[in-house]
Formats: structure tokens, C-alpha cells, sequence
């Protein structure tokens, strides 16, 4: 119990859940929620050999892969979050990835500059070129590691909701370590951590109906200058930006603008979708939206 309300905690897709609600959810539907979380990592993830996105990147040639009718809603933020960010933000950059040794086997032991080099020697792929889109299929014609981490849990964290309102459930917390949704009329106050130092917060969001979602470079790092924020441009981990914190009304969307504002003004941004942000710079200065619901500490 946690305030007198109930959490179903539990760990997948390499994260730790947290879902809070007023009462117990019944075994059963604990057990679905598990269970479409697991359908979910089997077809998306990178890291299993049994994935759909498995089958994509050993896929010599290419070819046609069929993905969950759903998934048409995942590739169309995608799409725009390549447009808008001139091809920075690139479910393509699997590869930059596992070459910079985040791969299946967490090595954490980038290739050569020589390597990597010599991988794209006849050209970097990209999600407007390598891949052509009909609804949820998708289309090849070479191996393609594609990771959807810039916006796949909070996409997740939203399907996980929508279970839960279908199910009766009227007020709950859906926390997938810090990417968040809360449904139901209460107002939660959540604090935005200082991406150097676990124990301090920069300011506070208050929400109530929306997702909150963050990203940092501290968060999945490992070496020098090497994290998960990959521009999908050159391959290389962004440096202006430490770390975005994003409200939305869905946790796709918020997730994905999360990543987005490493590359791009916020302006051009809000342009197309109405949501509030903070972000850091890589000095650690602040900037944060006219209209963001909470408190700036620094």
C-alpha cells in the first residue's frame, strides 16, 4: 500500500513498473497487463533474437514484416518526429547503438572509429530512405536495426492505461521508471530529478490527466561522452543538452518530445503539438515553457 492505495510493482522490458490505483486489481487483470507487456517487448525489442525487430535486422535483403494494427500509431509519431527534427530523432539508430556497445550483450565496449566508419562507408540509413510504410508494415531492402526507444514506453505506458480505464479502473498512476500517465481527478505533484544527482530535484510538475516524461544523458551512459541519445544524423550521443522533461496528454507523445528537444527549439515543436517542457542544458542552466504547470527550483 502505498497512501492508503494499492501498487502492482513489477520489472519488464528492463525497467521497473509501478502501477498505483485505489484498490488491489484482481489477479487476472495483473496478469494481462503482464502479458501485453510481453507481446509488446516481442515485437519490439531489440535484444531478443525472437523479436519481430529481430527478424528485421537479420533480414539479408530486406523484406515485408506485418506489426500489430497499433503499431500504425507508433510509426506515425515517428515520422514526424524524423521530419521535424531534420532526421536527428531515427528509430534507425539501433545500429549506432549496439556499434557504441549497447547491444544485446550490454558489452559496453564501443568499435573503432575506423569500424563504425567503415560500416556506413557506403551510406547511413535512414527511416525516410530504408524503409517504406503501409499502415502498420513495413518495408525493407537491407538488415535494419530499429529501436524505438525514444518513444516505445511511453506508448507503452499509455496501452497499459487504456487496460486499465477498459477495466473499470478510474484513477490510476502508470509509472514506468519516471516516463508516467495519471488518469482520474486527482493531482499529483512530481518531482523532476536532477540528472547529476539522484537526491536533489529541479523544480516540481503538477499534474492531473497528462503524462509526465523525461530523458537524460546520465541515465543510460557508459563511457566517455557515450549514452543512449544517439542523432540519428551522425551517430554520435548528443552534447548540448543534459536532460528534458515533457507534459503531455499522452505518454507517446511526451516521451517522444522528451527526445526531440535534444536536437530542436521547443517552438518548432509546440507548433504541432500542444504540451509544456523544462529543459537542461549541458551547462546546466534551465528553460522552461510559458505555460508549464509546476515550480523551477534552479
Amino acid at each position: 500500500m502505498k497512501d492508503g492505495r494499492s501498487v502492482f510493482a513489477f520489472d519488464a522490458i528492463g525497467t521497473r513498473w509501478e502501477v498505483e490505483t485505489g484498490g488491489p486489481l484482481d489477479a487476472c487483470l495483473r496478469r494481462e497487463i503482464r502479458d501485453r507487456i510481453e507481446r509488446f517487448d516481442a515485437v519490439y525489442s531489440r535484444f531478443r533474437p525472437d523479436s519481430l525487430m529481430s527478424r528485421v535486422a537479420r533480414a539479408a535483403t530486406g523484406g515485408r514484416f506485418d506489426f500489430p494494427d497499433d503499431s500504425a500509431v507508433l510509426f506515425d509519431l515517428y515520422d514526424f518526429l524524423f521530419t521535424v527534427t531534420d532526421g536527428a530523432v531515427d528509430p534507425l539508430v539501433g545500429r549506432d547503438l549496439e556499434l557504441l556497445g549497447y547491444d544485446a550483450a550490454y558489452s559496453l565496449s564501443p568499435a573503432s572509429k575506423e569500424t563504425r566508419e567503415q560500416e556506413y562507408a557506403a551510406g547511413r540509413p535512414s527511416w525516410d530512405h530504408d524503409v517504406e510504410r503501409d499502415g502498420p508494415t513495413l518495408v525493407t531492402r537491407r538488415p535494419l536495426v530499429i529501436d524505438v526507444g525514444a518513444a516505445g514506453k511511453g506508448y507503452l505506458v499509455d496501452i497499459v492505461t487504456g487496460m486499465l480505464l477498459d477495466a473499470g479502473v478510474s484513477s490510476t498512476v502508470v509509472d514506468a521508471s519516471g516516463d508516467l500517465k495519471i488518469a482520474g481527478p486527482s493531482e499529483l505533484a512530481v518531482g523532476l530529478e536532477h540528472p547529476r544527482d539522484p537526491r536533489r530535484v529541479v523544480g516540481v510538475a503538477h499534474l492531473r490527466g497528462a503524462a509526465l516524461c523525461a530523458s537524460a544523458v546520465t541515465k543510460r551512459a557508459w563511457g566517455e561522452g557515450l549514452h543512449h541519445v544517439i542523432d540519428g544524423r551522425t551517430g554520435e550521443s548528443t552534447r548540448e543538452v543534459l536532460a528534458t522533461w515533457t507534459v503531455a496528454d499522452r505518454a507517446a507523445v511526451a516521451d517522444g518530445l522528451a527526445t526531440a528537444l535534444f536536437f530542436v527549439s521547443p517552438h518548432r515543436l509546440t507548433e504541432v503539438f500542444e504540451f509544456t517542457w523544462v529543459r537542461m542544458l549541458a551547462d546546466q542552466r534551465c528553460e522552461v515553457s510559458s505555460n508549464f504547470v509546476g515550480e523551477l527550483f534552479t
